[in-house]
């Protein structure tokens, strides 16, 4: 860090997926500029209620909300870094608050540069299997606009199918789910 500071505690031990072509991995730092530039992306902001908020104190304290899950749940959002680039290109990984949620949900976003290449899937495989073998989850869900074509696209390529609404502060939402029987037939 550049303010000369020591760390006086060890950081959370977030684990790391790797995938062909992407790393999954616990936010750092100099992340912040990154994830400004998704939170502040109209389109990718389209589907996701629209707030934009391109301020790196926006991205950072998007980043400790997801880094906090890791500590207070056990699981959290990992931030997407390409391979080829070391580019971080976006976020992927689990929300589960303890009120007025509807369950363990599997979440993606990427830059739109990065759409059409198949990372949210390869994303979302990676993190859903950690979350039927590691979590035990017996059901993953992703919560998911009704206009978001794209985004339920994905969700079929990881096996889910549409299972209910859910009202959400953002208006009526779409929860897609597999259940972990379904997922364990899938990879048998």
């Amino acid at each position: 860090m550049t303010d000369g500071l020591r760390r006086a505690c060890a950081p959370l031990d977030i684990p790391i997926l790797e995938t062909e072509r992407l790393i999954l991995r616990g936010y750092r730092a100099e992340d912040a500029p990154a994830v400004a530039a998704l939170q502040g992306d109209a389109e990718v902001q389209r589907h996701m209620g629209g707030r934009l908020d391109a301020t790196l104190k926006g991205a950072y304290a998007k980043m400790l909300n997801h880094t906090a899950l890791w500590h207070f749940r056990g699981f959290g959002k990992w931030g997407v870094e390409e391979k080829a680039s070391a580019r971080l290109i976006g976020r992927v990984g689990f929300l589960d608050y303890p009120y007025e949620w509807p369950g363990l949900e599997l979440g993606w976003t990427l830059m739109p540069e990065f759409w059409g290449k198949g990372y949210a899937s390869e994303a979302g495989r990676a993190a859903l299997d950690w979350g039927f073998e590691t979590l035990g989850a017996a059901r993953v869900l992703s919560m998911i606009q009704p206009a978001n074509d794209a985004s339920i696209n994905v969700a079929r390529k990881l096996g889910m199918t549409y299972w209910r609404l859910w009202d959400d502060e953002d208006g009526p939402q779409q929860l897609w789910s597999v259940t972990r029987d379904d997922w364990a037939a899938r990879v048998r």
